[in-house]
């Protein structure tokens, strides 16, 4: 095997309602102790559960940082630990050290907070997801990727997989990855709404009568063999393959045939390149509810019964609650040490009558009722499925077998979908930048139309479920599939993925619903609300839309997650894990996100680049492209707008919030971008910028621009689509690169640019002779990414 391609854990991180450290976490599972207590935390008036399963820590309750919600606090503290354990040093090379975390409700303790204080402004910058992965690169100064994985209750298990798939292509050498929730009242009064909480502990694969929720933070430290190796680290075990899948079935329940977690399961089996038999045990995501239960109880009764016959299945949920986005990354963590110590948790739950009725359905597979037991292990796997379909599966093992990973350099960009406040489909766009038109106002916002739906052959009754960011996420996914000729049928449905990129996601559903429950009490949740306040929502409606059931991610990560769910999506097709990858930037602007931008005071009227203002015009959109492996571009004839030729992320660290001496972060990404495409910096012709009018992020730009291009930058056209339609987030960084791509083929005839020397000239360009741009994004607390393509 190829020592390039085994990756390794050297450190593991865990807070949770059973212990303030994995020794601690691990004593207590072993001994079957639960933490789900009565709460008194969040309002229980009127509610028929009141259980949850909380963290008591001392350290954590006495942390004074006041710049960060308790969720971050959770994270940190969990990683501090994993890294210590791995004794790894925070000075060496921190430019290869990556973060990538995951979470379901993010900083929803802060949401209420803000809701409950008169909308205190400081509590605005804690709420998003994106500042959990961007908090623990500051304080640990890390300089690598840096992001997060918002995808609900498998956001654990899908950070834990995506650290191992950048190191295997080369793009990081150390990976912090992990998962972090605080209990808080929107997961708590969501499903109470749903009917989906347990008024007793939760007895997962027992009674199977709802959830108990929990809180925490699992961390693990992912590293290349070789790097472990050359610094003596001590190594838990390797980290073989994985399966990251979607059902396209419902937004909160899972398919009762178990297609979506069979294949994950059978894909994490397929790339670790291990027998069925070969696994011993399973940390199984085992939620207590009757629909997942069953049908988890199905999927591993497929794939398993005849194929192993002494396989052990437990549910550590029973001790722990459903820590949400926190679950796969705990979860993990007890997988391991069950590994490395061969001693398997128990499901707890079972009285004599229970174990007389597990008996008779259980078949082969052990459960492991009320006591953990011995058992020699080499190889474990862990699971995770989540609201929206989406389906994780990771596996650990003792031993390294030669895991899949392919590396396939050459992606394409063939379909591109568009909705804007310059128009509600590509053509509309282009038309309107032809016709030199642009935004008015300091605040706006896309409008779709029923025609929009039409189009697309949206029916009413599926559409009438979402929330307004889902729309429009919809609305232009589907649209870049048809611009793509991409037919999504029962063949290739799984060869196809989804990354939905998006600065803050879900967050304006959150604000609302917390609201209504602040004002009436969290017994009057919304049952109809609440599956649209997870972030990948939009992501499990468009695949639901689509068909599509292959690999579904979103990353939250500023206004830069549109351009990174390019790169996170060329590292899925060139490791073989999709031929075609939907990749979008969708943010949108409705009232109360207007709300939260003007209480940081960043709305400014007439913001345009480089126009030195202190803040810029706020609006939306969500922008969809189709890549795809350029192979299989050319075999079905498509039609191709750009070549992808690489990407590289940094960061650099600041405050979330600031970009504050965050340079080198820019720069390192470019840099790396370069590199990716085996090209030098002469041979960029353009560059498709980020400028917003805000001096402080338009000044990140100028400089590292003058930097790296010296005296050349006088003439290299600077392309900023946010001239046209002010700050649209993620949807802007989306469009960056579409923009450039229809420029590069002529559709776009001509656009809006600058020149840079000793002072700025705009002008208009063509690129029809240019063959490389480089285009560019921000994330606020300073990480970046970088992306390059040519005709």
């Amino acid at each position: 095997m190829s020592e390039n391609n085994r990756i390794v854990i050297t450190g593991l991180g865990m807070i949770s309602a059973i212990g303030n450290n994995v020794e601690e976490c691990y004593e207590n599972a072993l001994k079957g102790v639960s933490g789900i207590k009565e709460t008194n935390t969040v309002d229980t008036t009127n509610c028929y559960a009141r259980l949850a399963a909380e963290v008591n820590s001392s350290e954590i309750e006495n942390d004074n940082n006041d710049k960060i919600d308790r969720v971050t606090k959770l994270c940190i503290k969990a990683c501090k630990e994993a890294i210590e354990d791995s004794k790894m040093s925070l000075n060496e090379n921190m430019d290869r050290v990556s973060v990538i975390m995951g979470s379901c409700v993010g900083g929803a303790v802060s949401i209420e907070h803000y809701y409950r204080n008169n909308k205190d402004k400081n509590d605005v910058l804690k709420m998003p997801i994106s500042a959990i992965a961007s908090e623990v690169a500051k304080t640990f100064n890390c300089g690598g990727v840096v992001t997060n994985v918002a995808n609900a209750c498998a956001a654990g298990t899908i950070s834990i997989a995506y650290a191992s798939d950048l190191i295997r292509s080369g793009k990081a050498d150390v990976v912090i990855a992990g998962g972090a929730d605080a209990f808080a009242s929107v997961p708590y009064s969501g499903f109470l709404a749903l009917h989906a909480l347990d008024s007793n502990p939760c007895s997962p694969f027992n009674h199977c009568t709802g959830i108990t929720l929990g809180e925490g933070s699992g961390c693990v430290i992912v590293e290349s063999y070789e790097h472990a190796k050359a610094r003596n680290a001590k190594i838990y075990c390797e980290v073989l393959g994985s399966g990251i899948s979607t059902d396209a079935h419902h937004i909160t329940a899972p398919r009762e045939d178990g297609e979506g977690q069979m294949n994950a399961i059978n894909w994490a089996i397929k790339t670790s390149n291990i027998d069925k038999n070969d696994i011993g045990y399973i940390n199984a995501h085992g939620t207590g509810t009757a629909k997942n239960d069953n049908a988890e109880f199905l999927s591993l009764h497929t794939i398993f019964d005849n194929e192993n016959d002494d396989l052990s299945v437990s549910s550590t949920k029973a001790m722990v609650g459903h820590c949400l986005g926190a679950a796969g990354a705990i979860e993990a963590v007890f997988a391991i040490k069950a590994l490395t110590t061969n001693k398997v948790f128990p499901t707890l739950g079972y009285s004599d009558e229970d174990l007389v009725n597990l008996k008779e359905k259980a078949g082969k597979i052990d459960f492991v009722p009320n006591e953990s037991k011995d058992k020699k292990l080499t190889t474990v796997m862990s699971n995770s499925f989540a609201f929206g379909g989406n389906n994780a599966s990771i596996i650990f093992s003792k031993e390294n077998h030669e895991v899949e990973f392919q590396d396939r350099k050459n992606i394409v960009l063939t379909g591109i979908g568009v909705i804007s406040p310059l128009g509600n489909d590509k053509n509309s766009y282009v038309n309107n930048i032809n016709e030199n038109k642009e935004i008015e106002g300091s605040s706006v916002h896309s409008e779709l139309t029923q025609d929009d739906f039409n189009n697309v052959e949206l029916k009413n009754a599926f559409y009438r479920k979402l929330d307004n960011l889902s729309k429009i996420q919809a609305v232009s996914g589907m649209q870049a599939l048809k611009d793509a000729n991409l037919n999504v049928t029962d063949d290739n449905a799984t060869e196809i993925g989804i990354v939905v990129g998006s600065s803050e996601g879900a967050l304006g559903t959150c604000c609302n619903f917390t609201e209504n429950i602040v004002q009436k009490g969290n017994a009057c949740g919304s049952a109809l609300r609440f599956p649209n306040t997870v972030y990948n929502a939009a992501g499990g409606y468009l695949s639901i839309a689509s068909g599509i059931k292959g690999y579904n991610v979103t990353v939250t990560n500023g206004s830069q997650s549109g351009l990174q769910s390019v790169a996170y999506g060329m590292n899925v097709i060139r490791s073989g894990k999709a031929n075609y990858i939907l990749a979008t930037g969708t943010d949108e602007n409705i009232e109360v996100i207007e709300e939260l931008y003007n209480k940081l005071d960043l709305i400014e009227d007439n913001a345009y680049p480089f126009a030195e203002k202190n803040g810029f015009r706020l609006s939306d959109g969500s922008v969809s492209m189709v890549i795809e492996n350029e192979e299989e571009a050319n075999k079905r004839n498509a039609k191709v707008y750009c070549k992808i030729k690489g990407y590289g992320m940094a960061y650099k660290g600041a405050d979330f919030g600031s970009l504050k001496n965050t340079e080198d972060g820019l720069k390192n990404a470019i840099l790396n971008a370069l590199s990716d495409a085996n090209l030098k910096i002469d041979d960029i012709d353009c560059i498709s910028g980020f400028a917003n009018g805000y001096k402080e992020v338009d000044d990140i730009e100028l400089n590292v621009y003058k930097d790296l291009f010296k005296e050349k930058l006088a003439n290299i056209p600077l392309v900023e689509v946010k001239d046209y339609i002010g700050e649209a987030r993620s949807a802007a960084s989306s469009l960056a690169l579409c923009h450039s791509a229809l420029l590069l083929n002529g559709e776009i005839e001509s656009s809006r640019a600058y020149y840079v020397s000793d002072s700025i000239v705009k002008a208009n360009v063509s690129l029809k002779d240019c063959k490389n741009v480089l285009v560019t994004s921000y994330g606020l607390g300073g990480t970046y990414t970088a992306i390059i393509i040519s005709k």
